[in-house]
C-alpha cells in the first residue's frame, strides 16, 4: 500500500493556558477528501494552520509526501527559512478571507506566487494562470481588480491561486463561511470538481451535506480531540458518539438519520 500523503501523529497545541490540540491523529490518502466538522473553538482551523505550519505545533509529528518534521515546542529546534518554505509549497491553502493583492490583476494574483517563488518565466506562469482561471470559471476576468469582484469570484481566484503552486494537498478553512448564501454553490462547485480529478484536499467546513456528498472521510471534533471519524454514511448518518449526535441534531435541525437518502 502507498503511504499516506498527510499523516499527524500525536499533535498538540496550546495557546496560553488553553489547550486547542490534544494529541491529534490523523491521516490522509492519497486523492481522497477529508472534511473536519465540529463546534466552533474545536481546533478544525487551528488543526489545518500547523499542517501547514502558519501555526507552529507544541508537539508531535507530522508528515508531508516525503518530508516529516517534528516539534517539542522549542523555537530553536525548527527548521530554517528555506526549509520551512519547501514543507509549505507541498500545500494550497484557501481561507475563510480571500487575501488576494488589492493592486494587482485576478491574473497578476494568480501569477505571482510561481514568478517569486517557483521561479517559473512570466511566459510560463501566465499560461499557467490562464488555464487556472478557466477552470474555475474565471477567464474573462483575468484583467479586472478583485475590488470588481463578488465574493464567490474572489475565492475562485484564491483557490486557482493556491493551484498555481502545485501543490500535492489543498486545504479549504471555511472557504465559504465569509460568502453570501447564494455564492457558496459556485465556490463548493469548484471544490468538487477538484475532488473529481483527485485532488488530496481536507476540509473545514460547516455544509454538512456537502461534506457527506464529496469526503471520503468525515472528521467531527470537539475540544481539541477527534471524537469521531469514519465515512460519511458513518459519521454523518449513523454517528457513534452522542456528541456527534447532538452536533448534528443542532446543525441540520433534525435527526441525523434524516440526512439519508
Amino acid at each position: 500500500m502507498n503511504a499516506p500523503v498527510i499523516e499527524i501523529r500525536n499533535l498538540r497545541k496550546s495557546f496560553a493556558d488553553l489547550a486547542v490540540l490534544k494529541n491529534i491523529s490523523l491521516s490522509v490518502e492519497r486523492g481522497t477528501v477529508v472534511a473536519l466538522i465540529g463546534p466552533s473553538g474545536s481546533g478544525k482551523s487551528t488543526l489545518l494552520r500547523c499542517v501547514n505550519l502558519l501555526t507552529v505545533p507544541d508537539g508531535g509529528e507530522i508528515r508531508v509526501g516525503e518530508q516529516s518534521l517534528s516539534f517539542s515546542g522549542k523555537a530553536t529546534e525548527l527548521p530554517g527559512d528555506k526549509v520551512l518554505a519547501g514543507f509549505r509549497a507541498r500545500t494550497g491553502m484557501v481561507f475563510q478571507h480571500f487575501n488576494l493583492f488589492p493592486h494587482m490583476t485576478v491574473l497578476q494574483n494568480v501569477m505571482e506566487g510561481p514568478v517569486t517563488v517557483l521561479k517559473k518565466s512570466k511566459r510560463e506562469a501566465e499560461a499557467k494562470a490562464r488555464e487556472l482561471l478557466t477552470k474555475v470559471g474565471l477567464a474573462e476576468r483575468a484583467d479586472m481588480f478583485p475590488d470588481k469582484m463578488s465574493g464567490g469570484q474572489k475565492q475562485r481566484v484564491a483557490i486557482a491561486r493556491a493551484l498555481a503552486m502545485e501543490p500535492s494537498v489543498m486545504l479549504f478553512d471555511e472557504a465559504t463561511s465569509a460568502l453570501d448564501p447564494e455564492l457558496v454553490a459556485e465556490v463548493l462547485g469548484v471544490i468538487q470538481a477538484l475532488a473529481r480529478e483527485g485532488m488530496t484536499m481536507i476540509l473545514v467546513t460547516h455544509e454538512i451535506a456537502f461534506a457527506r456528498e464529496v469526503a471520503d472521510q468525515v472528521v467531527f471534533m470537539r475540544d481539541g480531540v477527534v471524537v469521531e471519524a469514519g465515512p460519511p454514511a458513518q459519521v454523518i448518518d449513523n454517528p457513534q458518539q452522542e456528541a456527534t449526535r447532538s452536533f448534528l441534531g443542532r446543525i441540520l435541525g433534525r435527526s441525523p438519520a434524516a440526512t439519508q437518502v
